[in-house]
């Protein structure tokens, strides 16, 4: 296409730059390339090849839609400034925005605001949301690590259970949200694994529990990493037992800046789709959050279709990204770009 490529930043993420005009603006516009560990178990012809590999989060469709624009807009020029097109790699696991930032995409490429575009299965084809401030919460991951004393099944008051203590731990943790923050801040704790090294007689000495958080403040993360490591050791004391915990934040919040907003849905407007300023923020977290902290920014969604296997969540195995919203998505960026990075008007003679 005529576009300048540059590789293997954050080891495998791709920036391609087109530049007219004479303006020093750009703008990034950023498309997430990841697959997910899942069997695929729709019956379209361009299914996965691969078994336990498959783009169930529809981030092929996101890359299309940007190649697309990227074509469109090298053999036209619509724009004066530069255009940094991103590949990213790994937002699944929220590592690839935070490795190109480490590998200095920001001082390389001086972008000077960012857009992203997700899909949204279960809604209409074409429908562009998103919000000002919080869009898109944080996670949190932890591990409690328990170690009692085991025993013989036969007689329990000679051993501490590794499994009482783990259960009431649980069901402690669960008053976080219920009773220690706000009923409206939208944090979850959740636990997902719960794993001892108990038999069918033997008691559990050892036993690891797991989870994940989403908040949508960092004060709120902070709060439930306070709240969790006082109620666990609340609970070794009562039981006299050794707990440990681990918690680490993979994703920021994603939170959009009010300029880039305004422009994103103005766009979408003037292309004649339906739009949605001020949608209610979303649960599930976004690599993106990276990248607007460190460069103003809008994520945006656009609905994927409310039929069918267009309407099964991300992440399901018989999902499927709507391919008319190829399109829509090309020529949301675009216009966007036309807009962002006007073209000088030529003085009457």
């Amino acid at each position: 296409m005529g576009i300048e490529v540059h590789g293997g930043i954050g080891k495998t993420g791709i920036v391609g730059l087109l530049r007219n005009g004479s303006s020093n603006r750009s703008v990034l516009l950023r498309a997430d390339m990841d697959a997910l560990p899942i069997w695929e178990t729709s019956s379209h012809e361009y299914a996965s090849l691969s078994n336990g590999v498959m783009h169930a989060c529809g981030h092929d469709g996101h890359m299309s839609m940007l190649l697309g624009a990227a074509k469109f807009l090298s053999e036209t020029r619509p724009f004066d400034g530069t255009v940094i097109f991103l590949f990213q790699p790994d937002e699944e696991q929220g590592r690839g925005a935070k490795a190109m930032l480490d590998d200095g995409l920001v001082a390389r490429f001086e972008p000077n605001e960012a857009y992203a575009i997700h899909n949204l299965p279960a809604e209409p084809l074409g429908r562009f949301s998103t919000r000002v401030g919080n869009i898109c919460a944080s996670e949190s991951l932890f591990e409690i690590e328990i170690k009692a004393q085991g025993g013989h099944a036969a007689m329990p008051h000679t051993g501490v259970d590794a499994i009482v203590v783990g259960a009431e731990l649980v069901q402690s943790l669960q008053t976080i949200v219920a009773r220690k923050l706000a009923p409206a801040s939208g944090a979850v704790v959740s636990i997902t694994d719960f794993v001892t090294d108990g038999r069918r007689n033997v008691l559990p000495g050892h036993a690891t529990i797991t989870g994940d958080t989403r908040t949508r403040s960092p004060e709120d993360t902070q709060r439930i990493e306070a709240l969790m490591r006082q109620i666990a050791a609340g609970v070794a004391a009562a039981h006299d037992v050794e707990i440990k915990v681990s918690f680490r934040t993979e994703f920021d919040v994603t939170i959009n800046s009010s300029e880039q907003v305004v422009a994103a849905v103005q766009v979408a407007s003037g292309l004649g789709c339906e739009t949605e300023p001020n949608r209610a923020p979303m649960s599930f977290s976004e690599d993106f959050g990276r990248l607007s902290t460190a460069i103003p920014g809008c994520f945006i969604l656009m609905g994927n279709g409310t039929e069918g296997a267009h309407a099964q969540p991300l992440h399901a195995s018989d999902y499927d990204f709507n391919d008319e919203a190829l399109p829509i998505g090309a020529a949301f960026w675009a216009r966007l770009v036309a807009e962002r990075l006007p073209l000088k008007e030529t003085p009457n003679v």
